[in-house]
């Protein structure tokens, strides 16, 4: 999920098989017609045949481009995937896939291991500078596994969809996201129906309405055929267990091994609507951790020593912000695209407090720098105003939202009242959704199909982007999954964090397809520390995760 929705936020800028292909890779065999409906059957089939043509053309590997920026190790290459699986013969796009080849011996290969990070908007290409940087969370599984990633449609490489000009979209300051009055939400209302509108005219309707997570899960399995795999092996984060939530739905027999990290609720119920009323609770909650963690800190921060002083000065800040932009860019929604990175991974507690202290002892420039725009970074900005337009095009095509402005209101005036810190944030990302101009579709029913196998699931208990409810309800609907919990934690993604408890099982479900015989509650990971050195002088640009 992504920004103030499903996934890495925006401004973090985050939240991939030399040996030969494999014999005799499954292409044709008909995907399972659990959760589809209509003309879902037709896609079934076009999956069916676009599928079998990539098994046939495999993937030409090459050098990857210099200026997509990846290591000399890394090969890239492309799939061709139907814009349309009704008319698999129609309309065509390329995916950008990439890969680092397994590190160990020919008998230790076990295939391509396919990356999702989340959005909808993420890309997967830097999944393989897991090997290339020698990640040793990753260096086992990494001797059994080619590392591939690769852009899902319409982000980055993969035929970039886009809904209004880059420079425009990253201009601050923005308004801010707590409405004073009446005229505050009609001007909110009118930005989003604008979006709305620039997502239909800049991508065009036919694509649009093709940008649905089905789609993705059906480019996937497409992937899987144009590797030579006979069936998938998957981990997927954040919006990323959906991808395989649904991909597990509607292609059971081709998943070999599957790992959903941070899992996003697959309840039609919750699809997607629901999905960002329940985060804003969640992201309080974590607020609420960190503040305190900066209390607890502060000898180092110089803050305020107890959670509700670090909330005053907190309070404080935005309204200083919002009063006077402080360096011109920064009000409160730009404070917010910051210091979300806090609630989203611990990794950044230290990172945006030290930010903060370092603005407290007179330092403007440090605040400016971590949350205002670089206006000239160009590809940076385009980058960030794709990964909005795929998020909001994915997440508004694929479910049905309240269209009238009550239910919006109503909703999400009452959740501010006790849950301030993201949901006018959210409600604001996702009001485009409120006037979409494409169909919005119903959501697959995700449930267990004849052939899944257990699927393994990671939880944080204490998740802000992606509730722990969403792992226990993924749990219910694959049979014979197994969930764990890590217990008293809230980072988002947690398999790419040292925690032995989960990465030995993690390593034993890919490495030979072991699962505990019930579920496991693990303890947390460490407790951040603070950089009294950096917070003491000011460290300049936030040193906020962007994790392959």
């Amino acid at each position: 999920m992504r920004k103030a929705a499903l996934g890495a936020a925006a401004v973090i800028a985050a939240s991939a098989t030399l040996a030969g292909a494999l014999s005799g890779a499954s292409a044709t065999a008909q995907p399972s017609q659990q959760g589809q409906s209509g003309s879902g059957k037709a896609e079934a089939r076009g999956a069916a045949i676009a599928a079998a043509a990539a098994a046939k053309r495999g993937i030409d590997w090459q050098t990857c481009p210099e200026d997509w920026g990846l290591d000399p190790k890394v090969q890239c290459g492309y799939v061709t995937v139907p814009v349309d699986y009704a008319k698999p013969h129609g309309k065509k796009i390329k995916l950008a896939v990439d890969r680092v080849g397994s590190t160990g011996t020919k008998e230790q290969r076990q295939g391509a291991l396919v990356y999702n990070p989340g959005g909808p908007g993420g890309s997967g290409l830097r999944f393989p500078l897991r090997i290339t940087t020698g990640n040793p969370l990753w260096k086992k599984v990494a001797e059994a596994y080619d590392f591939v990633g690769f852009d899902p449609r319409g982000v980055g490489k993969s035929a970039a969809i886009s809904c209004m000009d880059p420079q425009e979209f990253v201009k601050a300051p923005k308004m801010d996201p707590v409405p004073d009055d009446e005229a505050d939400k009609d001007a909110q209302r009118k930005l989003a129906a604008e979006y709305a509108e620039g997502c239909k005219e800049r991508t065009g309707a036919a694509k649009l309405q093709q940008m649905t997570t089905p789609n993705t899960a059906r480019d996937l399995d497409v992937i899987r055929a144009a590797l030579g795999e006979k069936k998938l092996n998957f981990l997927g984060v954040s919006y990323g267990t959906y991808l395989g939530a649904v991909y597990g739905t509607l292609f059971p027999g081709h998943v070999r091994r599957m790992i959903t990290d941070s899992v996003v609720n697959p309840s039609r119920e919750k699809i997607w609507y629901q999905a960002n009323l329940d985060q804003d609770v969640a992201f309080e909650m974590r607020w609420n951790d960190w503040t305190a963690w900066v209390a607890k800190h502060h000898d180092t921060y110089g803050i305020g020593d107890t959670q509700a002083k670090v909330q005053q000065a907190w309070e404080e800040l935005r309204a200083t912000a919002k009063k006077e932009p402080i360096g011109g860019v920064v009000g409160p929604a730009e404070l917010v695209g910051l210091f979300q990175g806090a609630p989203y991974y611990d990794s950044a507690w230290a990172s945006v407090a030290e930010v903060w202290a370092a603005y407290r002892k007179g330092d403007t420039q440090a605040m400016v720098d971590a949350a205002g725009p670089d206006m000239s970074d160009t590809a940076g900005n385009a980058a960030s105003e794709n990964g909005n337009a795929v998020y909001t095009a994915v997440e508004c095509t694929d479910a049905k939202w309240p269209r009238d402005w009550a239910t919006w209101d109503r909703d999400n005036t009452e959740l501010h009242q006790d849950y301030p810190f993201l949901t006018w944030s959210n409600a604001w990302m996702n009001l485009p959704c409120s006037t979409w101009g494409v169909r919005q579709q119903t959501p697959v029913e995700v449930g267990t199909g004849k052939g899944l196998p257990p699927v393994l699931i990671v939880q944080a208990e204490r998740d802000a982007a992606t509730p722990y409810e969403g792992g226990v309800e993924l749990h219910k609907r694959f049979k014979g999954s197994r969930l764990i919990t890590e217990k008293d934690a809230g980072s988002h993604g947690v398999t790419n964090l040292q925690n032995e408890c989960i990465n030995k099982r993690v390593d034993a479900y890919l490495l030979k397809g072991e699962l505990d015989s019930a579920d496991v509650t693990c303890e947390p990971h460490a407790t951040p520390t603070p950089t009294a050195a950096k917070a003491a002088g000011g460290s300049g640009k936030a040193d906020l995760p962007a994790v392959p």
